[in-house]
């Protein structure tokens, strides 16, 4: 037995089943016999991922070509619904009157204010936003304009639905005119609120008041009125908060009024009951005479003090030439006199004697004159004695005085406490009463002057044009409306479809490479036929898928090659004939067998007999050489289903498929079973189980994810090893997938020629290559049913 043969040997329990990786959603795995499979035919090539950013415009892209036509009538649709909507609406006209709202009304009284002062900020302008709003503002603007007594305003157009139902309605029912008036009163209110809208101006005190109705003149008339109200009711503001102070000051200044007289008679009854009186505003009558006699007794001490002194000296001393002495002009006549008669007394002695009677007579006056003198001195003496006692008399007395005062303040100033307490009360309640007097006079006054804060920059005017409906605005929306629905559709669409479609779908349903993918097209010539023109889509496809199995494991081709898929009609059958013809032309002698023995239909395609083939085999009626058909191509052969059998999953487990294998390996370069798909039956898991490869072929728009994951799984856990996946029925216009799979197919290749000499082994290429490699054991033709030799 070859080498092949022996590779093609399934009796191995060391094979690798697949191993998925996460990271790339590709298997990787080697068998026994030394195939690579998955992701290591990719091992060698370094490709650069998509950034998500490109990929997710190209998800994009893709969605919205693939359902354009949804998307399109969507946008249609609502483009149409839009142009309706804009042909049958009322017309509606928008007035705007500009205001502007300062932060501080101006003041023509300083003081005069009596609201909070607003210092302006966000906090403020919402505030008056908020009562530009209100519910008040709208009542003020249907008083001011009588809008509830106008039949026009009150009732609401029907509009085309409701003049439809209208026709088929009854007669209006009698409403009482109480009610109907506060029903008309409501709907006007909550009409202005509804169609007012407030606008602020950014970076501004500017605010916009629009309004909208049916009626240009009435939407100019109610925003110049809204306008006014609110300027009004700014003042009607300021006025009752001046009224409410006002009564609030004089309520005040009654309560003060009061207060202020009771606190002045408690202030004036102490004063009396205490003999408190007051010569000025700090000085009372006892601290004036308590200085009046400290003053006093300064000055008797010092009268004291000098009479003391002079009365001492007297006291102390004999003589009569003392200046309190000298000073008394009665002693000094008396000196002068006795002066005069010692000199006579001693001119006399020059002459006279002693007793001579002159003499005697001289002597006798100056004796008088002597006690005139001391008489004097003594009278002198005694006056001084007695200032001096007076003196010090009058002092100790003024002492007593000055105590008995000083006692009379120190109880004045005990009570002064108490009276300086009730005269502070009497300040501040005067102080209180003249300040809340002062400010009532301003309010007064500053109530009567009008000051707002607000002012109308720009009066509405009546609209020229309707502000709604703007059809190319509503047409504008309507198409990027349906855009949106039309694509949010599609996008809801493919994901609740969890068919596979694209390359990228198979590839993340399976876990697999993808080997090739081959676009829809229609055989109505059959498949032979279209794999007989080199330029056609379909056998360019299949050709690079051919090409792809030749490195799908890292000693080439497999030998043994089973072609199944998740479910019926999904290509699998196509794929096993254009594969095994085109590695027949390539040279190679190749088998193929129609293994579904269930629904067979290559014997079909092909246009050969199916009365035998391998169920004779394999159940030992027949031997290969037996059953084994003849087919255009010199180096293919094939072998049909044959006779279907009641139990095609026990024939297909038995021995004889190894058998089978192991008898064509010899023979043929290649063996490619057409399994049956996998559903709910095991014949492919036998046969992927017997063989070195399995393709999976999965048709674009039929198979799906859950049973493309469902069937890979059965085939692993039956150590099948899968090496990727065919795409068949690729629609490339649809899918708008890569750059077209359309692009090239046929190019440089002139089969009518017979110049494709390629090859996978190098023996030889072309026809005479494919003759020279023919068995040498007879075939059965199934068009003689005769035996020749190869």
């Amino acid at each position: 037995m070859s080498e092949g043969a022996e590779g093609g040997r399934p009796g191995g329990n060391d094979r690798n089943l697949p191993v998925a990786q996460e990271s790339r959603n590709l298997p990787v795995g080697r068998d026994s016999y030394g195939y690579g499979y998955g992701a290591a035919a990719y091992a060698g090539v370094d490709t650069q991922p998509e950034s998500e950013l490109a990929a997710a415009i190209h998800y994009v892209i893709g969605i919205a070509l693939k359902w354009r036509i949804l998307i399109l009538s969507t946008a249609g649709a609502f483009a149409v619904i839009a142009l309706v909507y804009s042909f049958l609406a009322t017309p509606l006209y928008t007035a705007n009157v500009r205001i502007q709202i300062d932060n501080e009304a101006s003041k023509v009284i300083d003081g005069g204010g009596t609201a909070p002062t607003e210092r302006g900020g966000a906090e403020f302008q919402k505030t008056q936003y908020e009562l530009l709003k209100s519910r008040a503002m709208s009542e003020r603007v249907v008083a001011a304009l009588a809008l509830d007594q106008s039949p026009e305003f009150t009732t609401s157009s029907p509009g085309l639905i409701g003049s439809i139902f209208g026709l088929f309605s009854g007669p209006p029912e009698d409403v009482d005119p109480a009610a109907l008036q506060e029903r008309n009163h409501r709907v006007s209110v909550g009409r202005v609120k509804g169609d007012v809208d407030i606008r602020p101006v950014a970076s501004s005190r500017l605010v916009d008041i629009t309004y909208t109705d049916t009626s240009p003149a009435r939407a100019a008339s109610i925003a110049n009125a809204y306008a006014d109200a609110y300027i009004a009711s700014n003042l009607d503001k300021r006025f009752e908060a001046s009224s409410y102070a006002k009564v609030f000051l004089e309520d005040q200044i009654k309560q003060l009024k009061l207060r202020l007289e009771d606190s002045e008679r408690a202030m004036l009854a102490f004063a009396e009951r205490e003999n408190m009186v007051q010569t000025n505003d700090k000085v009372s009558i006892a601290e004036s005479n308590l200085a009046a006699a400290n003053t006093a007794l300064g000055q008797l001490i010092s009268t004291r003090i000098r009479d003391e002194e002079s009365w001492k000296q007297v006291e102390a001393s004999s003589a009569i030439n003392l200046p309190q002495l000298l000073t008394n002009n009665v002693i000094d006549g008396l000196r002068t006199q006795r002066n005069e008669l010692r000199r006579d007394y001693e001119e006399g002695l020059e002459t006279f004697k002693p007793g001579y009677p002159a003499m005697v007579e001289i002597s006798n006056k100056i004796a008088e004159i002597d006690r005139q003198l001391a008489t004097e001195v003594s009278t002198i003496r005694n006056s001084l004695r007695a200032a001096y006692q007076s003196s010090a008399a009058q002092e100790g007395q003024m002492r007593q005085r000055i105590e008995e005062l000083r006692g009379e303040v120190l109880t004045l100033q005990r009570k002064s406490i108490q009276y300086g307490i009730l005269q502070r009360e009497v300040d501040s309640n005067r102080n209180l009463y003249n300040d809340l007097l002062q400010r009532f006079k301003e309010v007064d006054v500053a109530s009567g002057v009008g000051t707002n804060n607000v002012f109308i920059v720009d009066r509405a005017i009546p609209p020229r044009g309707p502000s709604h409906p703007r059809t190319m605005l509503l047409l504008a929306g309507g198409l990027m409306l349906g855009l949106v629905c039309g694509f949010g559709a599609a996008s809801l669409i493919e994901l609740l479809d969890d068919r596979i479609r694209t390359p990228e779908d198979a590839e993340k349903a399976t876990g697999l490479p993808i080997l090739g993918i081959v676009p829809r097209a229609q055989f109505p010539k059959g498949i032979v036929a279209e794999l007989a023109d080199p330029r056609s889509a379909v056998a360019e496809a299949y050709r690079s898928l051919a090409t792809s199995l030749q490195f799908s494991t890292e000693t080439g081709l497999p030998r043994t090659l089973v072609v199944t898929s998740a479910g019926a009609s999904e290509g699998k059958s196509s794929t096993a004939i254009a594969l095994a013809r085109h590695y027949a032309i390539t040279g190679k002698r190749v088998l193929l067998i129609d293994a579904d023995l269930r629904r067979p239909s290559v014997h079909t395609k092909l246009g050969y007999d199916n009365s035998v083939g391998l169920t004779n085999c394999l159940t030992g009626m027949s031997t290969l050489h037996d059953v084994v058909q003849a087919t255009d191509l010199a180096t293919l052969d094939f072998l049909a289903s044959g006779p279907l059998p009641p139990n095609a999953a026990e024939i297909l487990g038995g021995t004889h498929v190894f058998s089978l294998i192991s008898v064509g390996l010899e023979i043929y370069d290649l063996i490619i079973f057409d399994s049956p798909p996998m559903l709910s039956i095991a014949d492919a898991q036998l046969l992927g189980a017997a063989a070195q490869a399995t393709i999976f072929v999965t048709g674009s728009g039929d198979g799906r994810r859950a049973i493309a994951r469902n069937a890979l799984r059965r085939l692993q856990i039956a150590r099948a090893v899968t090496i990727g996946v065919v795409l068949t029925k690729f629609d490339t216009r649809s899918a708008h997938y890569g750059y077209g799979y359309g692009y090239g197919y046929g190019y440089g290749y002139d089969y009518g020629q017979g110049t494709d000499t390629g090859s996978v082994d190098g023996k030889g290429g072309g026809l005479s290559g494919v003759k020279a490699l023919l068995p040498k054991f007879g075939r059965r033709d199934s068009k003689t049913n005769q035996s020749e030799a190869a």
